[in-house]
Order: C-alpha cells, then sequence, then structure tokens
C-alpha cells in the first residue's frame, strides 16, 4: 500500500507533485537561459553589423599589454610569437564556423598580440638603468633642457663617459639637475661636472606606481643632481650625430626658443603656464601654482592633451574656412571645408613638433589627425571609430602607454565625450516657439557654450574619476565649478590668442597676442587659487586590485556599445562602487620600510602614521600619505647624551635634514671605528631605549639608530651605523639596517633586512604575527626572482660585474656561495 501524505508532515519528497512542480521549475529557468543565451547573440550580432565590436580590438589589444607588463616572469617572446601564429591559423580555419566562436578567437587573438608588441617594444628599447647611487664626473651632450621655477635647469644627457670612478655599466642617458650662476648648456653642447646619480626610483610601497617603468621607456637610467655648477663646452667630447638626431636636436631648439621668448615676454607664472600650453616645459611653473591647479582640478590643462590639441586645430580649422568663404568665387567652386581641414592637420602637425612629441602630444595628435582625414574623405570627423582607430596606432607603436595613467584618462575622458555627445544628438527633438523673441538667439547661444562646458566637464570628471582615485588616491572636489569658470577663459581667449602669437612669432609681432594670453591665464591661475581654498582633495585609500578593471571594463561597455548590452554595464559599475562601499577594507599591514632603508613607518594609532624621520622625504612620504590615507605625522624622540629622551626641536630638523646633503658636498671621511666597548654601550642604550619606549613612537639616538614598540611586544631598530646592526640584532625582532652589512642573518633569530636585500625587493610592508614563532608575513614592490628589464638593474653587482639573483619558490634551498641570494628565516612567509 502507497504511501499517504499526512496532514502534519505534508507531501513527502519524491510525491508527484513536487517531482512536477520541480520539473516546471527547471523548465522555465532552462527556458529562461535560452531567451537570455540567444538575446545576447542577437545583441552581439546587432553590434556588428553596425561595426561596433571593432571599437573592441584596442581593448583587447591594450589587455594583452597590461597582462604582459603585469608578469613578473612571462613567456618567451618566441613561444608567444609561435602561439600567435597557431590562432592565426586556427582563426582562418574556422571563418565560415558559427560567428559567436569566431569572435571569440578573434578577442584571444588580439589579446596574445598585444603581449607580443609588449614583448617587441621592450626588446627594441634595451635601456640601461642604474644599478645603485654613485657619486661620478659625467661628460655628455644636451639632447634636452627645461628651465626651472628657480632658476635651475634640468638636462637630459647622453652619456659618453664617466670618471672618479667609471661606471662599469653606464646609462645611455641620464636626467640631471644643475642650480648655479652659470651659463645654461645649450641643446647639442657638450656639459661636464661631477653629479650625484641614482637609479630610477621604484613603488614607494607595493602596488604604487613604479618609476623607473616609465623611466625605461622614456630611456632615461638614471636621475641626479650636479654638485656645483656643471662646465658647458666641454671639449673633447664626440656628438655623432646621424641625419635624424641633427634633426631632432634642431626641433628642440626651436622649441626651447619658442618657450624662452614666451618667458621673456611675460614673467612669472603666466608666461610658464603659456609654454606649458604651447610647448609642453612645465617645470617652471612654481609650486605654488602648480599645486592650486591640481587641488582645483585644471591641471589637465597645463599638458598638451587632446583638449588643447582640438582647440588649437578646431580655431584654425573654423578660422580658415572663415577666412575662405570670403571669397566667393572660390567658396563655390572648390571644397573649402577640405582646405580648412588640411590646414589643421598641418597646423597639429606643427603644433606636435614644437611640443617635443611628447607621448601625450602624440597621443592627441593622432586623434585630431584621423578626424581631420575623416573630414577630407567626407566621413564623420568624431566617432569611436576614430577613436579605436587611434588607439590601435597607439597600441602597436608603444604598447607601454597602456600602463600610465595619461593614456587612460584621456581615452576614457574622450570615449566618454564622444558617446554623450551621440546620445544628444540622438535625443527627442521638443517643438519650437510659434512666436519670436527678442535677444532669445543671443541668450540661446550663450546657454549652449555654458551647457556645453558644464556637459563637458561633467562627462570628462565621470569618466575619469575611477583612474584618478586609483592611481592618484585623490579627487578635486570643486573640478566642475573651476571648468565651468575657467574654460571659457581657455577656448575664447587663451588658445586664439596664442595660436596667433604663434603665427605671428616668426615676424616679430607676437607681443600683443601673448599679452592677450597671458592675461587670460592670469586669471585662470586665479580661479584656480580661489577654488583650491575651499576644500582640500577628497583622498582615498588604496583600493582593492579588481576596482580598477572591473569599473574599466563597465565604462568600455558604457560607451563603446549602443545594444542592451549596455545594461551589464551599469549593473557592473553599480556592483563595483557597492563592493567598494560595504566591503571591509583589506587589512593594514603594521610596518612599512622604503627601498632605500632610510624610511620606516608604523601606526602609532588609526589615521597617525609615526616614522624615524623628523621631516620625511616629501617624495616618499607624500606617496605613503596618498596610498595609506592617514592625516598627521608622529615624529621621533630623541635620546639625550645620559639616555633620556628630548622632544624633536629645530636643531634636530636641521641634522635630520641638511646634515645628509652636506655630508654628500663634503669631503670623504674614513668611518668612525667602534671598539667593543662602544658596541656594548650601542647595545645596552637600545635595550634601555626600547624598555622606556611607549609605543607609539620612534626614539632616536641621533642618526645612528631608531627604536620603537609595536603591538604584541614586536621591537623593532633601524640603523643607519653599520657596525651597530649586530646589537640591533641582539636587542629588536625587526632590523632594518639602511646601508650594507656583512652578513644577511641575524643568530639571533631576528628578521634583518639591509640595504642589499632592500634593493633587489623594494620597498616592504609587513604583517605581525605571533611573536614568540617571530612570524611575519612580508609584502615586496618588487615579486621575488622577477627579472624584468625595468627591474633587473636591482640584481646587478657591481663589484663581481654579474647579475645576482635571489632565491624563488621554485628554489628555496639557494644559499649565498650557490647563486649569490639569501637565506629566509623559516617563520618568514612571502
Amino acid at each position: 500500500m502507497p504511501l499517504q501524505p499526512t496532514a502534519s508532515f505534508g507531501p513527502i519528497i519524491g510525491s508527484p507533485t513536487t517531482l512536477v512542480r520541480t520539473a516546471g521549475r527547471r523548465a522555465r529557468l532552462s527556458e529562461r537561459l535560452t531567451q537570455l543565451w540567444y538575446g545576447l547573440v542577437a545583441d552581439s550580432a546587432r553590434e556588428a553589423e553596425h561595426g561596433h565590436l571593432f571599437h573592441f580590438v584596442p581593448v583587447f589589444l591594450g589587455a594583452g599589454a597590461v597582462t604582459w607588463f603585469s608578469l613578473a616572469r612571462p613567456p618567451p617572446t618566441s613561444v608567444l610569437a609561435g602561439l600567435l601564429a597557431a590562432l592565426l591559423f586556427l582563426l582562418l580555419a574556422v571563418a565560415t564556423a558559427r560567428p559567436g566562436l569566431r569572435r571569440m578567437l578573434a578577442c584571444v587573438v588580439l589579446s596574445v598580440a598585444g603581449m607580443v608588441l609588449a614583448a617587441i617594444e621592450t626588446g627594441r628599447l634595451g635601456t640601461t638603468i642604474l644599478d645603485s647611487g654613485v657619486t661620478t664626473i659625467v661628460t655628455g651632450i644636451v639632447e634636452r633642457r627645461e628651465a626651472g621655477a628657480n632658476g635651475e635647469w634640468r638636462y637630459e644627457i647622453r652619456l659618453t663617459a664617466t670618471a672618479e670612478p667609471r661606471l662599469k655599466r653606464p646609462p645611455e642617458r641620464i636626467s640631471i639637475l644643475a642650480r648655479g650662476a652659470n651659463r645654461p648648456a645649450l641643446l647639442g653642447e657638450a656639459i661636464r661636472g661631477r653629479a650625484r646619480l641614482s637609479p630610477p626610483s621604484g613603488p614607494a610601497l607595493p602596488g604604487l606606481n613604479d618609476f623607473a617603468f616609465a623611466s625605461y621607456f622614456n630611456e632615461v637610467g638614471a636621475v641626479g643632481f650636479f654638485l656645483g655648477p656643471p662646465k658647458a663646452g666641454a671639449a673633447g667630447v664626440a656628438s655623432n650625430e646621424g641625419f635624424w638626431e641633427t634633426a631632432d636636436r634642431m626641433l628642440f631648439s626651436l622649441r626651447d626658443r619658442i618657450s624662452t621668448r614666451i618667458r621673456t615676454q611675460l614673467a612669472g607664472d603666466p608666461g610658464a603656464f603659456a609654454a606649458s600650453i604651447i610647448t609642453g616645459e612645465r617645470r617652471s611653473m612654481s609650486n605654488g601654482a602648480t599645486e592650486a591647479l591640481r587641488l582645483s582640478g585644471l591641471a589637465h590643462i597645463t599638458a598638451i592633451s587632446g583638449l588643447n590639441m582640438a582647440l588649437a586645430a578646431g580655431i584654425f580649422f573654423v578660422g580658415l574656412r572663415k577666412i575662405l568663404s570670403l571669397l566667393p568665387g572660390l567658396a563655390q567652386t572648390m571644397p573649402i571645408k577640405k582646405f580648412a581641414a588640411f590646414g589643421a592637420l598641418a597646423a597639429a602637425f606643427a603644433y606636435l613638433l614644437i611640443s617635443g612629441y611628447q607621448v601625450s602630444a602624440v597621443r592627441a595628435f593622432l586623434m585630431t589627425a584621423i578626424m581631420l582625414v575623416a573630414v577630407l574623405f567626407d566621413r564623420p570627423a568624431i566617432s569611436l571609430r576614430n577613436l579605436a582607430l587611434a588607439a590601435i596606432v597607439i597600441l602597436v607603436v608603444s604598447p607601454s602607454a597602456v600602463m600610465g595613467p595619461s593614456f587612460q584618462m584621456s581615452f576614457a575622458a574622450t570615449a566618454g565625450l564622444i558617446a554623450g555627445y551621440a546620445a544628444w544628438r540622438n535625443r527627442p527633438r521638443k517643438f519650437s516657439l510659434p512666436f519670436a523673441i527678442p535677444g532669445l538667439s543671443l541668450l540661446a547661444a550663450g546657454g549652449k557654450i555654458l551647457g556645453g562646458t558644464f556637459a563637458t566637464s561633467l562627462i570628462g570628471g565621470l569618466s575619469t574619476a575611477a583612474f584618478a582615485v586609483s592611481h592618484f588616491h585623490r579627487l578635486a572636489p570643486h573640478s566642475l565649478e573651476a571648468n565651468l569658470v575657467a574654460m571659457p577663459i581657455i577656448s575664447i581667449l587663451v588658445m586664439p590668442a596664442g595660436l596667433v602669437a604663434m603665427l605671428l612669432m616668426p615676424l616679430g609681432l607676437d607681443g600683443p597676442f601673448l599679452w592677450v594670453m597671458g592675461q587670460g591665464l592670469e586669471w585662470v591661475i586665479a580661479i584656480a587659487e580661489w577654488i583650491a581654498g575651499w576644500d582640500d582633495a577628497i583622498r582615498f585609500s588604496r583600493l582593492p586590485d579588481w576596482f580598477l578593471p572591473l569599473t574599466s571594463l563597465g565604462l568600455l561597455m558604457l560607451t563603446l556599445l549602443r545594444s542592451r548590452l549596455r545594461q551589464a554595464a551599469s549593473f557592473l559599475l553599480g556592483a563595483s562602487l557597492l563592493a567598494v562601499l560595504i566591503a571591509p577594507l583589506p587589512p593594514v599591514a603594521d610596518l612599512y620600510v622604503a627601498e632605500d632603508g632610510r624610511l620606516v613607518g608604523m601606526w602609532a594609532e588609526p589615521g597617525l602614521l609615526a616614522t624615524n624621520r623628523v621631516r620625511p622625504a616629501s617624495f616618499i612620504f607624500d606617496q605613503w600619505q596618498s596610498a595609506l590615507g592617514f592625516s598627521s605625522h608622529e615624529p621621533p624622540v630623541f635620546l639625550d647624551k645620559a639616555g633620556d629622551k628630548q622632544p624633536s626641536g629645530q636643531a634636530t630638523q636641521e641634522q635630520d635634514g641638511l646634515k645628509a646633503a652636506r655630508a654628500v658636498l663634503a669631503p670623504a671621511k674614513a668611518r668612525p671605528q667602534f671598539s667593543e666597548a662602544d658596541l656594548e654601550d650601542g647595545e645596552r642604550r637600545m635595550k634601555a631605549a626600547l624598555a622606556k619606549a611607549s609605543g607609539s613612537r620612534f626614539t632616536c639616538n641621533g642618526k645612528s639608530w631608531c627604536v620603537a614598540v609595536l603591538k604584541d611586544g614586536w621591537t623593532i631598530a633601524a640603523v643607519e651605523e653599520p657596525a651597530l646592526v649586530g646589537a640591533a640584532c641582539d636587542s629588536a625582532d625587526i632590523v632594518i639596517s639602511a646601508r650594507r652589512t656583512g652578513f644577511q642573518r641575524c643568530l639571533s633569530g631576528a628578521h634583518l633586512f639591509t640595504a642589499e636585500t632592500l634593493r633587489q625587493t623594494g620597498a616592504l610592508e609587513m604583517t605581525l604575527g605571533n611573536r614568540r614563532d617571530r612570524a611575519l608575513s612580508v609584502t615586496s614592490a618588487i615579486e621575488r626572482g622577477a627579472n624584468r628589464p625595468w627591474t633587473v638593474h636591482r640584481l646587478y653587482d657591481w663589484r663581481t660585474e654579474r647579475f645576482v639573483f635571489p632565491p624563488t619558490e621554485d628554489e628555496p634551498a639557494l644559499r649565498s656561495d650557490e647563486k649569490g641570494g639569501f637565506d629566509d628565516p623559516p617563520s618568514l612567509q612571502w
């Protein structure tokens, strides 16, 4: 007899009624998924019919390049090339297969092609980066120069010789700062002087901007400054210039003369501002004006970007077309629009040449040139297809540009503006008034200008917000208001006056127009300073690694697609923002160490970072503050001769800030000798200082060492004097040495990080574990074992003239006598 459902328990599982209901749910779910799939296929086909899928060609090329640059150990170029050939053959083989499969395979082919292009560019450059800091006599040829705000000059020099000491692995080009009253060196002239050179800085913290990457692709292998005024016109230096080098020098000489004339005609920040707009030289503007432009959201004006190029070409195009239209015979018989487009193209190319063809200027020119060429062939000038073509050209020629915020923000803003313009053009039209109102046309024209400026600023700001937050960790809260007030001045007054001044400069008639340009820029600077005083920039701490890729994908889908697939972009953007707002922040580290070991930071309390420096180096500290989001800094306290604490005063600030610079200029002195009693006394004082430490700040003994107590009783010692590293090992759990030491491990079991190990790993973040086991989790800015061309200089040993590779996860047992590596304590987790 079959079981019957009871009143108390209801139908049992597996009853016919339940099975029917379950089967019905499954059928409905399967039907909905099938409809969704066919809807996606139909929308994809609709996008393909309109040619919208072509917009994603640079997206997948760029994704492949980003992947290759992000890998610590990418596949060999030969393997990637073979894979690309196989995929291309497979793509041709399935050319008549289903369209969906063909499109997916094409995306993979483009991504692999992006990786191949990135590998080719990296191998083609082969920039040699200086391995470690050195003071030497440099001799070279000046290829670039740029004036600073305080009379200094920044030179880019092609290095021809070094002496005292002679570098065994010298870089090809260096960027160097010169101060002094001597005559500045001219382009193409030889220059010689004693200089302090350093490798380009790595990331200030793991995940932040790697300046060595940009220097590698800019072909600059070292940065530094002259110790005293250099001598220009050094004898015995051969230039060995070819045709292209001579043409390049002549162009940069012309650019230099234009910048000098502008700064001569317009003194102060307006002249520097005008030079930055016309020639791209931005170093001569004062720090106050530069910071005001950043805080107000107007700093984009100083870069030769799409805005400047579009305004210059657009003004020339409209002006030339109006002039040609005044000739009725020509206007009625000839295509004056195409003549104007060709003239604007020539003007944009001239603008590119005098701007020094920087990356941002080249990108802006390509975008403008493609749009003007479209006019010549009676095609739409402003379209996403033209933008995609410009992006493809840049990614083929210079794939490394995709890693920079300039490329990302420029194309994001342009794509957003084009999509917004298309949406506005396709909006439903409202009826017009049946009667005329006096002055309405003038009011409407003003409204269009104001509305266009508002829409441009709003769309541009929203399109680039995610990139600004991810790269710079801050947003200008009033950039919309600043652009609304300043951009009409730039568009109507500054750029037209600057264009006319450039045309009349060969005749010497540029003075009045440069004056008009300077007046407009004075107003812009005043607006920037006024709005910058309203509020500080909105700061953001580091966001999760997935935030920028997801928001970028959402923005791309929102701007490049036209079907219902855009609805997924809105969901993706909303989900990303919601996840960032409600998801718990990743745990912050307990200890931070700069890559040179001189700056060490710990949390005194939430929002307050304590360091071992009274006045930390601003270049590193400002990046820490932006990324970590702390609001204030806790300086160390200093011990007097009796071992008692004393507050850090002005004398200590001078010792901390100026003594190092004076030591570089002073003659070399023998290092102090420490007796056994000195070392014992140093260890005693360290332990006494740790016993009295408050746990919220460092305690320092001059510049020799600093100690602190971290959470759970962990202790740290930051040591400047190598002879005291052994004493620090016996006193603290973590030892940071800013100099090389004769050993790589503490016999006491303390964790030791020296200048040599930090040079290989870059900046560190440490999370403290169980103190009893001395468990320590370390995140390094440079992945262990990575030998990318822009990081491999960290592994070069100038004494043995060979590269020294540390152990990796695949080779954990390497010892220093086998490969020059170093052993790790068993509890150290990388």
